[in-house]
């Protein structure tokens, strides 16, 4: 069972969407900037600060990988308040180090700082799956994902205009933000997790990558879930890592193309989180709407991959954006399979899952590209792979359904 208070503070959860949008806000305001203080640093050397950048990439979503399950079990210990509130402080005084870095290395330090503070997302969904029955989390999760699309479509617009007074200032932006946010929270985010429910020790050897996956692998049915998340975490990396790329070479589109296209993908996906979820979970039910925001995603990733022209290929923004269903529908499912104590680490094992896409996924996918180019024949191939991993999650995301209706009626 999980605990839900009769009577939860809307405040509470207002928070929660504002720590989340706040958050990708601030990441979002570095987007523009951080590649450009990157070949700062490298003295201009394009090549170089390219390499950096990856680089850089590669240890945020190592540091995701790391520590979600970390945090997970901190606040399964010790409730979702202190730890929401200690990662927002800590990005501020992170964002704070890194606007004053000196040089590349300090740079890169702070920036695995705030791959270790900004895992806090699983926290913030935990705190959702506690103040909400489990039949609205659906819902719940795609006003979270909203509040993620907002901050992420505002973010490097602002980090654009502010990074042209300078290249550190979006840094003290991002800083104002999160601890601000945490100010916030201070005198307004209740505690979620009452002692009763918490888990009397912190079992260290489980709050690790290896025994969350363990703990995902306890229960047949929650496995295929989780495998099912991540496959279509691993679809999801197909578009940050070849949207550019890909439509440059197929469509010969310019920057400023690119970016009302990336506009107005980004607004689709957040309609849709926000306006869509809820009513559709509840008139199909989470598990229906799983199945069409599958079949959607990977009908879109076909029109990415085999469209001819730009206006063809920017009629598939809708129906990527209705894909944006799965996720919620995936995570209300998934929390029915832990208990209230065990909400952390599902969520921190989740945000392990995506930390994996995240390392392995862009490289995947433009090596998929580079190949294609090279040999001149579909280039569209990464989108293509990222439609059969979506019909590849539905099949493991059915199996695993079947597999808990059977032991419901045992």
């Amino acid at each position: 069972m999980t605990f839900a208070p009769k009577r939860p503070r809307k405040a509470a959860f207002v928070f929660i969407l504002i720590t989340i949008a706040l958050d990708m806000l601030a990441l979002g305001v570095m987007i523009p900037v951080l590649p450009m203080l990157i070949a700062e640093f490298e003295g201009g050397d394009l090549r170089a600060a390219a390499g950096a950048t990856g680089v850089f990439g590669f240890a945020w979503a190592l540091m995701q990988f790391l520590f979600q399950p970390v945090l997970g079990a901190l606040s399964d210990r010790y409730g979702r308040r202190p730890v929401v509130l200690l990662s927002n402080l800590g990005l501020g005084l992170d964002y704070i180090f890194m606007a004053l870095a000196p040089s590349l290395a300090f740079l890169f330090i702070g920036r695995l700082i705030s791959g270790i503070t900004a895992a806090s997302l699983s926290t913030a969904n935990a705190y959702v799956t506690d103040i909400t029955p489990p039949e609205k989390r659906a819902g719940q999760f795609g006003l979270i994902g909203a509040a993620f699309g907002v901050g992420f479509i505002l973010g490097p617009a602002i980090g654009g205009v502010l990074g042209e007074y300078g290249l550190r200032l979006p840094f003290w932006a991002a800083a104002a933000l999160s601890l601000a946010n945490a100010l916030y929270g201070y005198f307004i985010l209740p505690e979620s997790l009452p002692p009763e429910k918490r888990t009397p020790t912190i079992r260290w050897r489980s709050a690790n990558v290896l025994g969350s996956l363990d703990f995902l692998w306890r229960k047949r049915a929650l496995a295929l879930i989780a495998g099912a998340i991540f496959l279509s975490f691993l679809a999801h990396e197909s578009l940050p890592a070849l949207f550019v790329l890909y439509t440059q070479y197929r469509y010969h589109w310019d920057a400023a193309t690119t970016g009302w296209a990336l506009t107005i993908v980004g607004v689709s996906q957040t309609v849709v989180s926000g306006a869509l979820v809820r009513p559709a979970v509840t008139r199909l039910g989470e598990k229906t709407t799983l199945a069409v925001a599958l079949v959607c995603g990977a009908a879109g990733f076909a029109v990415y991959a085999f469209a001819p022209s730009g206006a063809i290929f920017m009629a598939a923004p809708p129906l990527i954006a209705l894909w944006g269903m799965a996720n919620p529908s995936f995570q209300g499912v998934a929390t029915r399979f832990a208990s209230a104590s065990e909400q952390g680490r599902l969520q921190g094992a989740l945000g392990s899952l995506r930390g994996v896409s995240g390392m392995i996924g862009p490289l995947f996918f433009t090596q998929i590209l580079a190949g294609s180019i090279a040999v001149g024949f579909f280039p569209g191939a990464g989108y293509f792979v990222s439609a059969l991993l979506l019909l590849a999650a539905l099949v493991t995301a059915a199996a695993a359904m079947r597999r808990a209706d059977r032991a419901d009626s045992a």
